[in-house]
């Protein structure tokens, strides 16, 4: 018989992500009747406070109980008919899943193939839309952050690809693995829909599906005639502004989320995302003392939440992650879909500090050795404590400097 393993387990998937014990003792409330009277002092501040999450000033937001499956569903739905065309640049397992989530809507998905380990081309954006004379395209479907692959896209310069061909696509955006932990500007950028998770970057379980929609995105509900019942914005339109929801929600998280959202606010979403660069690049000293290749083919791909890490010719990355998890109590997330045995993924996002971050590098290189793979003992340890060293001062100066 298996006996129990001591310690605390060491959660580096890419999501759910460690929960605070702040966040934690929040949610350990009693169950409340979410129709009082009382009951809008918890919501109608979250959704002024998301905004701010968001950066969007005339964008409105939504809170389903659900995952941020949810919230795609919710995004397409609500503004789309079946036969609509769609574009979605497919580069990843979560970019492949959200195009299929829209053809079973039956909308008609137009999908550019891209590369795995690369991320949207605004270039082949950009003419695929030059080309649609008749502007039959209705939506532009991007995954800002690729957890599959660790590959962060460049959402700014998708708007300015629409821009430039001047089509009135809406931009959809799934921002489940960046919002809250890389730079999201909604309206700055031009987003029109955009989503997320509460176990990600909200320092959350799983279990809240958030949207938040632009005006024009609003306007196009009218005539959208996708099927939609539990996900219909329509029936939160109704009850959300005086701070109830269409159906129970989901109490705890709410206490939860509102906690999040106190933290973020604490720490300066700028520093946050500061933050996770850094952690990101000790994360990559790593990987680079180890000999081993991220799965981002460029710099400029390189995601500050997850890094997906190559494992050499010969080994399967299965191995690796079973080992870190029964050996060491370490959650390593697996490759996905045509990644599959070829890498394993360190997340690095939410509630994560240089100690924690170094524990699960030295268990993912313990694990690493115990399977055969020939890296240095201490090798990606020693370097991301150095990587750490030489960016700390920098992020003391700026954090002074606020």
């Amino acid at each position: 018989m298996a006996g129990r393993k001591p310690g605390r387990n060491f959660l580096f998937v890419p999501g759910p992500t460690n929960v605070p014990d702040r966040i934690l003792r929040a949610m350990h409330v009693t169950m409340e009747d979410h129709r009082s009277s009382d009951f809008p002092k918890l919501t109608l501040p979250l959704y002024e406070e998301l905004k701010k999450i968001f950066k969007t000033k005339d964008g409105q937001v939504v809170i389903f109980p659900s995952s941020g499956t949810g919230a795609w569903e919710a995004a397409i739905t609500n503004t789309r008919s079946p036969g609509d065309k769609v574009l979605i640049a497919r580069f990843g397992q979560f970019s492949h899943l959200w195009g299929e989530l829209a053809r079973r809507h039956g909308l008609d998905v137009i999908v550019q193939e891209e590369e795995w380990g690369t991320g949207v081309s605004p270039e082949r954006i950009e003419e695929a839309l030059r080309t649609d004379k008749n502007h039959e395209i209705k939506g532009v479907l991007v995954v800002h952050n690729e957890t599959a692959t660790g590959v962060t896209s460049d959402v700014a310069a998708v708007r300015r690809a629409l821009n430039a061909a001047k089509h009135p696509a809406l931009l959809y955006v799934d921002g489940v693995s960046s919002i809250a932990s890389i730079d999201f500007r909604m309206d700055d950028w031009g987003v029109d829909l955009a989503i997320t998770g509460s176990q990600k970057g909200l320092m959350l379980p799983a279990g809240l599906g958030v949207l938040c929609a632009s005006q024009k995105a609003l306007a196009q509900m009218k005539d959208a005639k996708c099927t939609r019942a539990y996900f219909d914005l329509a029936d939160h339109m109704r009850t959300n502004p005086s701070g109830y929801f269409p159906y129970t929600p989901a109490l705890p998280l709410l206490y939860g989320l509102r906690e999040s959202l106190v933290m973020l606010q604490e720490e300066g979403l700028d520093n946050v995302f500061a933050r996770h660069r850094y952690l990101a690049e000790g994360t990559r000293a790593a990987v680079k003392a180890w000999g081993l290749k991220l799965c981002a083919k460029e710099p400029k791909w390189h995601s500050n939440t997850v890094s997906a890490i190559m494992v050499p010719q010969g080994f399967n990355g299965a191995d690796v992650i079973d080992r870190a998890y029964r050996r060491y109590n370490l959650a390593l997330g697996a490759g996905l879909s045509q990644m599959a045995g070829k890498l394993f993924r360190i997340g690095h996002l939410g509630d994560l500090n240089e100690l924690m971050l170094l524990g699960g590098i030295a268990g993912a290189e313990m694990a690493m050795r115990d399977v055969g793979i020939e890296v240095v003992p201490g090798s990606g340890v020693a370097a991301a404590q150095e990587q750490f060293r030489a960016g700390q001062s920098t992020r003391e100066t700026r954090m002074a400097a606020e």
